[in-house]
């Protein structure tokens, strides 16, 4: 069972607090689809729902965006991390410029949605460049370079020199992308709810699931409290938890680590303060915060070991700042905050968004991976398709049985 995904005290949390008032579900109710996850998956896919008419109930067994979202450092990409190159040989060419384009298109409907928002979510669009770090990395870089720029791809191809030109640490190669951005998730999911809420969407914090009744046209959803939800279909949108609703093994859980530095007084840290991260395995990436922070992470481990996890964190903390300032030697680097959080990957580096047949009337949107905010926008797209009736032509890319040309 995986109910313990973080350390305490996230950065977003603390530094946002409370930001709004929400309810636990006391009385019956009924409504067209009810998601489980208060997150930024379920709070986008709510959104999305709303938006097309659709009626919608959305539960959380925590307060609202208190789970992965708050852990998450929200560095957004089209990237996925399956690189183009290497999904092409998983998936076949057709469907991973598919997958790229999809997560591409997503970042820029999170970049429409954002300022509709009554919030500061904080979203803010920057280049990104992705560098190797040894010389042996160098044919790694220019292949996905040659991949991209064929089919269309915002991309540049920088030497050491245009490297060194611009950054104070030495790569042989790097990749140089946009778009990116980077958001306050905590913020944009209370946005995402709140609008929900005005056009109707009832949303129930501190209300757990039971379980889950599955009829011969509808859901029943067996909450905590005692209530009941009746639905006609019920979404698992819980982030990582999502796990201990699906009835087999899909992915690696991992461990992984961020640092978020005192605000700095510099507007500009490095290059455009675009967002970054390498070719190591694991990598570590950084950006920068509004408030003129940095956030630094990585140092992933492979198990999923809350306590090991959390006895990490100091290690792990000196680990990282020793990074920074190796790469960024004149930028001084103080730790405020730190945390440890569970991270998931896929073998291909995509999210499962769709149904499964042992389960009636159950959707799922897990946005694993390192981009889980870009993919939730693509889960929200996909989903609302296919719950309102309506064909999705690239659903079957990232379903459970997705297969290769």
């Amino acid at each position: 069972m995986i109910t313990d995904i973080r350390t305490e005290s996230p950065f977003w949390l603390m530094k946002n607090g409370y930001l709004e008032t929400y309810f636990s579900l006391n009385e019956n109710i009924n409504t067209d689809f009810v998601i489980i996850g208060g997150g930024i998956s379920g709070a986008l896919l709510a959104w999305s729902l709303i938006q097309k008419g659709a009626g919608v109930a959305l539960l959380d067994r925590r307060h609202m965006a208190m789970g992965s979202t708050s852990a998450s450092t929200a560095l957004l990409q089209y990237d996925i991390d399956r690189t183009l190159h290497e999904l092409i040989g998983i998936l076949g060419e057709k469907k991973a410029v598919r997958a790229y384009k999809l997560s591409l298109k997503a970042l820029e409907d999170l970049e429409k949605i954002a300022p509709k928002l009554k919030i500061d979510n904080e979203f803010e669009p920057r280049p990104s460049i992705r560098f190797a770090k040894l010389k042996k990395e160098v044919p790694f870089i220019e292949k996905e370079f040659e991949a991209r720029k064929k089919h269309g791809f915002n991309v540049e191809l920088w030497d050491e020199a245009k490297v060194g030109k611009h950054f104070p640490f030495a790569a042989p190669a790097a990749l140089y992308t946009a778009p990116s951005a980077t958001v306050d998730p905590y913020r944009l999911t209370h946005g995402l709810l709140q609008d929900a809420i005005k056009r109707g969407a009832m949303i129930y914090d501190k209300t757990g699931v039971e379980r889950i009744e599955r009829l011969a046209k509808s859901v029943v959803i067996h909450t905590s409290q005692g209530a009941k939800v009746r639905a006609k279909k019920a979404i698992i949108a819980c982030g990582y938890e999502s796990v201990n609703y699906i009835p087999r093994k899909l992915a690696s859980l991992s461990s992984s680590y961020a640092l978020v530095s005192e605000p700095i007084a510099a507007k500009e840290m490095w290059f455009e303060n675009c967002t970054f991260w390498n070719t190591s395995d694991p990598y570590t990436y950084g950006r920068t915060t509004k408030d003129n922070r940095i956030i630094f992470g990585g140092e992933d481990e492979p198990f999923y070991d809350p306590a090991k996890r959390d006895k990490l964190l100091d290690a792990k903390t000196k680990k990282l700042t020793k990074q920074f300032e190796q790469m960024f030697p004149d930028i001084p680097f103080k730790v405020d905050y730190s945390w440890a959080g569970t991270f998931i990957e896929t073998e291909d580096g995509l999210p499962y968004i769709g149904a499964i047949k042992q389960l009636p009337h159950t959707y799922f949107a897990l946005g694993y991976g390192g981009n889980g905010i870009t993919f939730s926008q693509l889960a929200a797209d996909i989903l609302t398709d296919l719950l309102l009736g309506k064909k999705n032509k690239d659903a079957e890319i990232f379903s459970f049985d997705r297969k290769t040309d």
